[in-house]
């Protein structure tokens, strides 16, 4: 697996990380764009070919990633098969992860599931993180079953859990980390150890693989590649998307695992459309690290913030010190310089004496309807700070006696923090909080 430092083809080679995600890979085999300093944006369904031979040709080497490009740059047929922006985005996010391939998928749910249903099939068995965001709790709980694959949830920050969760059938390890919403890491190393362990005795087809969801770190905080992990998920309609303009995902991994998510991907219909991959390509993962450095530095003064607030009863955010897992955080999120790189994600608890969240609910009303820098919405990573309410809104798809006995409460507030002045977010959680 490459490192940074390590040199790529092409000039950027001696170039750093943050460089090259501006730049992407300078001799792109997708598109003739010397002359452009912004690659164009692709809007053609089908492509001509120049002949029923040269059709023949791109059909026998789609999903064939050692044939495809040995001579000739690729020759695309169909949107829904592959189109020059979506392949540079995914050349630039396997260099972004130290991977070696990427394939983008319609959304990141899209890019969950794919990555999942490649590894899994009919009787085989799942371990995941007792705490998933919504949507994928509603994958493994009311889809997987159709399919006879069976899921068992464990606490995956407990080691001895996970070793007494894992099965003869069992076939992928999957979380998030840091976990959505309530900020808890999982060692990705350790688990590493663990997998090696069960499938020592194991020939290819029946390994476990190890499947993490990266959306909360991106690749600028957290690489899991590097650590330990088999193929890493990110929703591209977050921070690496950046602006909250378009929905996306994508899966990074091994080339051996190319041909079956390519496979699905086609076949289930779930391609990430050009215009959906252009703002990534141009204005995403290129600003990903001037915009996660500058998230970073204020996410740290807001947890402080809240941490010393009197109606607030607890932060978790893997900067401060007081975060139980400060020294995996340390260790584990690391930037493309080494230095430590907690993200810009916070989840908070406010004092709650009847324990039905009124008091974080009169909050984000009053936010929703006078704050400026504060704005009531689901998603993350863009350059404006959002909040939310987990237990009742994106980890609405779990039951309610479910979610109290994973940890999750109603007075839990989760703060995507954005670009704005800090004093001005922290002025207006300050006023939000009075109402609480």
């Amino acid at each position: 697996m490459k490192r940074d430092g390590d040199k790529p083809a092409g000039k950027e080679g001696k170039y750093r990380i943050r460089s090259r995600l501006i730049h992407g890979v300078s001799e792109s085999p997708h598109w003739d764009y010397t002359h452009h300093v912004v690659p164009p944006m692709t809007a053609s369904a089908t492509f001509r070919l120049d002949s029923a031979r040269r059709g023949a040709q791109g059909f026998e080497e789609f999903a064939h990633p050692e044939l495809e490009g040995k001579t000739h740059t690729p020759i695309y047929i169909y949107e829904r098969l592959g189109e020059p922006n979506g392949d540079m985005l995914e050349d630039n996010l396997a260099a972004a992860h130290n991977g070696e391939m990427a394939l983008c998928f319609a959304s990141g749910m899209a890019a969950i599931s794919a990555a999942i249903c490649a590894l899994a099939k009919t009787e085989d068995h799942i371990v995941a993180h007792k705490v998933l965001y919504g949507c994928t709790y509603s994958l493994i709980s009311n889809w997987l079953p159709r399919y006879k694959i069976e899921t068992t949830l464990a606490d995956m920050s407990d080691l001895k859990s996970v070793r007494a969760a894992i099965r003869p059938r069992t076939r992928v390890l999957y979380f998030e980390t840091p976990v959505n919403p309530d900020m808890k890491l999982i060692d990705i190393a350790a688990l590493r150890r663990i997998v090696d362990e069960a499938n020592g005795k194991r020939d290819e087809a029946t390994k476990i693989r190890i499947v993490v969801d990266n959306t909360f770190a991106t690749p600028y905080c957290q690489r899991p590649l590097e650590i330990g992990a088999d193929l890493v998920c990110e929703s591209l309609t977050k921070a690496i998307g950046g602006f909250g303009t378009d929905i996306g995902g994508a899966v990074i991994g091994p080339k051996a695992l190319y041909h079956d998510l390519i496979l699905y991907r086609k076949d289930f219909g779930a391609a990430l459309s050009p215009k959906s991959a252009w703002p990534p390509l141009v204005y995403g993962l290129p600003t990903l690290a001037t915009r996660m450095v500058n998230y970073q530095k204020s996410a740290l003064r807001v947890a402080q913030f809240l941490e010393k607030h009197p109606k607030v009863e607890a932060v978790h955010y893997p900067g401060l010190e007081s975060f139980p897992q400060y020294e995996l955080a340390q260790r584990q999120m690391r930037d493309y310089r080494g230095e430590f790189a907690p993200g810009s994600m916070i989840y908070f608890v406010i004092k709650d004496a009847e324990g039905i969240g009124k008091p974080a609910e009169r909050m984000i009303d009053w936010a929703a309807a006078n704050a400026y820098t504060l704005t009531l919405a689901v998603s993350l990573g863009q350059i404006k700070t959002l909040i939310e309410a987990p237990y009742t809104m994106t980890h609405s798809a779990m039951p309610e006696v479910e979610k109290r006995e994973r940890g999750l409460v109603p007075s839990g507030i989760r703060v995507s923090v954005g670009l704005e002045d800090w004093e001005d977010i922290i002025a207006d959680l300050q006023a939000a909080l009075e109402q609480a």
